[in-house]
């Protein structure tokens, strides 16, 4: 088998599983479908694993157009593939935690009624997001960008029955087509100026005269200049800043919760969230000639990484921490984009990857062993229940919050590091954002962890669960209550739910060990991301520590993250384990000063947006059509001709009265009118 068929089956193996679920599932039931789709994405992961494999063993990098659809004025619209290192590790990740949620899958929607249907959606989303890593131009880029959004829409709102499961996918599907527009006309700016939308081509014509590229601008208002590459840099990153959920962007992220638990670790720890974060790593040559725009990258992530943790602190509900702490990390890794360490971005984009999933299946876990609570204050001494979800959620833990040798620690230790380094204006926020973000992070990472897996068992004060759950629809299932009862005990979950756990877990601890080396210190992203270190000099102080992995991970017990990381883990130790009249006391102290209130409204975002934006647009909306259309249009135009034309036709109907001696008088009128108007013209020529 070629290299090409190899890379044509990586996607299509999902394509065709999801085909099979989604139009014959009803046919061949439920073991028929989760085989067929699990059994193309194995294949998907495996090719893609023997990719990588094949690049770092001396294999050339594929770039070729598969298939053109289209052909306008001599620019091309194909289907074509990209395969270098940055593809081969996205292809990996994506398709690995994919297989995991697919198997965890079984466990998690055995007793729904939509099961096919649901194993349908997540392998069209694993196909969707291989066709937008694997593109090798903007057009294929933007169909994979389009179909993550659709099949995530489809996800979210899973359960459709549910009025909250319909608002949020509507809401994550309006602000990611906030986000697209201006991916959208970031594409057509690079369209118009560069003549193509080939990767290969732009990136060539930029490095051919890379000063007079810098130089170039354009008018976007009359009489006011715009640097060209600027411009298109940040119109570009406003779609990352949609789909990668970046303020004010981020919105539509907590409320997609709202999915079932697997596709919030797919769509929300590994894959379409990321697909931001990949865009500007691949575009790197373009975003290395704009500081204008780097700076742009880097402010708006240090204000996501640390606004956001700050919210993870308040929630309750345990698939909102993590969501939160999604939003937090994704800030991170923008952090390092606007650094100019692309490398460093995509290295916690992978570390993050494994553990995040592994935190949202862990608690998908702990949602089926309380019979389907989510509220973290109705648990507690879950350790002795389920050991296997305890000890792979304190993993995932430990790997977030950066314990050194594990892998989060050593992504997030590099992402400070090139922050502190970065020459940009806006890094002294951005360092302080990020160093301030690892004690909130441990914090509320730790408070969650303690709250649902030590302590006072606290179900039975809780009675039968009054709190909403990650549930089915009641009207599909009856047979799911929330909470559990009086006589009830959390049980572990079946070995379909904990066998990715222990497989997430890991490369939660080993991944940043063995790949620190070779991706940030080594040549694993040699000719694929560009840094100009003469400009940007962040990314030399990152590679100066990753060369060797051991003395890195020594070296962090005297650095300032880590005893943030530990000084948030024992307050939250404190607050929640030894004396929670503390957390209490803070708790009415934050209420009090109305800090509490603005973290639970979550900064009024979504009131600006709902009650700011939308009402705007439904005002403007009512507006032109009580005045324009139903006023104007209707009421004078159309109605108004047609009342004039009534209002001259009774006129004359009077005169058409049907009496001869009145048509006769009429006559001798007009004749004698005729006379006088003939008579005068003689007189004005001198006749008469």
């Amino acid at each position: 088998m070629d290299m090409k068929t190899i890379y044509l089956l990586i996607p299509l193996a999902p394509l065709f599983g999801a085909l099979v679920a989604g139009l014959f599932g009803w046919a061949i039931g439920r073991k028929a479908a989760h085989t067929v789709t699990i059994g193309g994405v194995a294949a998907s992961f495996l090719l893609s694993a023997y990719v990588l494999q094949y690049l770092l063993g001396g294999g050339e990098a594929y770039n070729g157009n598969v298939y053109t659809f289209i052909s306008i004025n001599g620019v091309d619209f194909n289907v074509g593939f990209l395969v270098d290192t940055l593809t081969a590790m996205m292809m990996c990740v994506v398709t690995f935690v994919s297989l995991m949620v697919h198997i965890y899958t079984i466990g998690y929607m055995q007793e729904d009624p939509g099961y096919q249907r649901f194993f349908s959606y997540i392998s069209l989303f694993t196909f969707s997001m291989l066709m937008l890593v694997m593109s090798n131009n903007f057009v294929q880029l933007f169909f994979g960008w389009e179909a993550v959004g659709l099949v995530s829409y489809l996800l979210i709102g899973f359960w459709f029955k549910r009025p909250t499961a319909t608002f949020a996918n509507l809401k994550a599907f309006l602000v990611n087509r906030v986000g697209d527009f201006g991916f959208l006309l970031g594409i057509g700016l690079v369209l118009y100026h560069f003549g193509s939308l080939d990767y290969a081509t732009v990136f060539a014509k930029l490095n051919a005269d890379t000063a007079a590229w810098q130089a170039k601008t354009i008018s976007l208002f009359a009489g006011t200049e715009w640097n060209l590459l600027a411009v298109t840099c940040i119109l570009l990153f406003v779609g990352a800043m949609g789909k990668s959920a970046q303020f004010p962007l981020h919105v539509w992220l907590p409320d997609s919760m709202e999915g079932p638990t697997p596709i919030s670790a797919l769509i929300h720890a590994a894959t379409m969230v990321t697909a931001g974060i990949f865009m500007v790593s691949r575009m790197s040559p373009m975003f290395e000639l704009s500081d204008t725009a780097l700076n742009f990258v880097m402010v708006i992530g240090a204000i996501t990484a640390l606004f956001m943790g700050f919210l993870g602190i308040i929630q309750n509900d345990i698939k909102r921490v993590v969501a939160y702490s999604t939003l937090s990390q994704l800030g991170y890794m923008t952090v390092a984009l606007g650094a100019s360490a692309y490398s460093v971005a995509v290295f916690h984009l992978m570390t993050h990857a494994f553990f995040k999933a592994l935190l949202f299946l862990a608690a998908g876990s702990v949602i089926i062993g309380m019979h389907h609570d989510q509220d973290i204050r109705n648990m507690g001494g879950l350790k002795k229940y389920m050991p296997i979800t305890w000890i792979t959620s304190l993993i995932g833990s430990l790997a977030l919050i950066g314990t050194p040798f594990l892998s989060g620690f050593y992504s997030k230790d590099s992402i400070i590091l090139a922050v502190e380094h970065s020459n940009l204006p806006g890094a002294g926020f951005a360092t302080f954002a990020v160093l301030a973000g690892v004690f909130v992070t441990a914090f509320y990472s730790f408070r969650m962890y303690f709250l649902v897996f030590h302590g006072k068992e606290r179900w039975m004060e809780a009675g039968h669960g009054d709190h909403h759950g990650d549930h089915h629809d009641e009207e599909e299932s009856h047979d799911h209550h929330h909470g559990l009862g009086p006589n009830d005990k959390p049980h572990e979950s079946p070995w379909v739910v904990t066998l990715p756990l222990v497989l997430l877990a890991i490369p939660s601890v080993v991944i940043g060990f063995i790949a620190i080396g070779p991706m940030i210190a080594g040549s694993f992203f040699d000719k694929v991301i560009f840094t100009n270190l003469e400009a940007h000099p962040a990314l030399e102080a990152v590679k100066h520590h990753a060369h060797d992995a051991v003395a890195m991970g020594l070296h962090a017990f005297a650095t300032l993250p880590f005893w943030l990381a530990a000084a948030g883990v024992a307050t939250a130790y404190l607050f929640y384990m030894v004396k929670p009249q503390l957390a209490d006391a803070c708790d009415r102290f934050f209420t009090a000063i109305r800090v509490k209130k603005v973290m639970e409204e979550k900064y009024y975002m979504d009131h600006l947006y709902i009650n700011g934006f939308a009402a705007a647009g439904r005002a403007i909306g009512t507006l032109l059509w009580k005045v324009g259309d139903t006023l104007l249009i209707d009421g004078l135009i159309v109605n108004g001709a047609a009342r004039v034309v009534g209002f001259v036709s009774g006129l004359v109907r009077k005169i058409q009265t049907g009496y001869i001696y009145h048509y006769a008088f009429a006559m001798i009128l007009g004749a004698i009118l005729m006379l006088s108007i003939w008579i005068y013209f003689l007189n004005l020529h001198g006749v008469l």
